[in-house]
């Protein structure tokens, strides 16, 4: 049982730290109020410098045009369909199942939401970007171009992702025919086991 929380839990992360990394945008608003906290990882606490008050203003900004909290809200959606039924088939059958799962993410959410997440850029754009990038991506995004990236990329994306899977998927396929067809043993081998199971 601890080997499948601990399943759970990794698998979590994993997810976390992908939609973390791939969601840099916001389209609501963020409050430029809030002060940038210091970064911490699982193996040490990072402090990062502190955000001069006007550099984390156009962070901020340039979050809320570049769609962060949409993002963000949309990949951890994803993130929870993809996982539910992953968790479901991880854990013992039971009644129980579906009340745990459904009351570990709300226990999830409450701790990982939009603003931590946003909260948490800051310092990494300001450790990568200078002010005068941060500038330029400001101009770039209040440019019609800008705002036509930031609606497209999305479904861009997605319909990447959804392409490159269906390809995966097809080399896959045709590799495990070719290696067989070259390996008539594997093949057999395969089926022996099979049956023996």
């Amino acid at each position: 049982m601890r080997r499948t929380i601990l399943f759970c839990c990794v698998s979590l992360l994993g997810c976390a730290s992908s939609f973390a990394q791939s969601a840099p945008a916001g389209s609501n608003p963020v409050p430029t109020s809030a002060p940038a906290p210091a970064v911490q990882t699982t193996d040490t606490a990072v402090t990062q410098k502190k955000v001069s008050p006007a550099k984390e203003a156009d962070i901020r900004r340039l979050l809320t045009l570049t769609g962060a909290t949409t993002t963000i809200e949309r990949a951890m959606q994803n993130m929870e369909k993809s996982l539910k039924p992953v968790m479901a088939n991880s854990l013992p059958a039971g009644d129980y199942r579906e009340t745990l799962i459904n009351l570990f993410f709300e226990k999830f959410h409450s701790k990982m939401d939009v603003q931590k997440m946003i909260d948490l850029a800051v310092p990494l754009y300001d450790k990568y970007y200078t002010t005068d990038d941060i500038k330029g991506l400001i101009q770039f995004y209040e440019t019609p171009l800008g705002r036509k990236t930031v609606k497209a990329l999305p479904s861009l994306m997605g319909e990447l992702t959804e392409a490159s899977q269906r390809m995966g998927q097809d080399f896959a396929r045709q590799s495990m025919l070719e290696v067989m067809a070259e390996h008539p043993e594997l093949e057999k081998a395969m089926e022996d086991a099979q049956r023996q199971n």
